[in-house]
């Protein structure tokens, strides 16, 4: 009732549909009136998430405007677009993403838009958020603390996680 249709999208077809009306629909671009707007071919495609597999250690800070997905160990600091801990990956450090996923363990601080702790996940820091979910089963120890925009700011838990170590 509510959903954007999707009848002036491009989309699969029957193939003799597909080679007729792309011609005749070429020169009428700004057809879609309804405010939707077709998939821009000029736009360019997500790139896949950067894997780390679990015999990697690296030690160093991570940094990426996209996707990071962690089965190994890092020591240092991560700033990505969306972070994936996998279950038996370890993370030694701050980290700081739109999206968090933690199966794993993370030892620091972390500061996310949406975090989810999985039931296998192990914390041990303070997490500043906007959305939480912590599921049934995971180990967190630290303190919690919503934020509007826990990304940009976080000085002032800073000095507290720098004083524990």
């Amino acid at each position: 009732m509510f959903s954007k249709s999707r009848i002036n999208e491009p989309g699969p077809k029957q193939a003799g549909e597909t080679e007729a009306k792309p011609d005749a629909a070429a020169p009428a671009t700004p057809k879609p009136a309804s405010g939707a707007t077709p998939p821009a071919p000029a736009a360019k495609p997500k790139p896949p998430a950067s894997a780390l597999s679990s015999d990697l250690v690296i030690k160093g800070n991570l940094k990426s405007t996209g996707d990071i997905h962690v089965e190994g160990t890092v020591e240092g600091d991560i700033r990505a677009h969306q972070l994936v801990v996998g279950e038996g990956a370890t993370v030694k450090g701050e980290v700081v993403a739109d999206d968090v996923v933690i199966n794993g363990r993370i030892i620091g601080r972390l500061r996310g838009l949406k975090v989810r702790l999985t039931s296998s996940a192990r914390v041990e820091g303070d997490i500043i958020h906007k959305t939480i979910a912590i599921e049934s089963g995971a180990h967190f120890e630290g303190s919690v603390q919503r934020q509007d925009d826990p990304l940009n700011s976080g000085a002032k838990p800073a000095a507290k996680a720098a004083a524990k170590e």
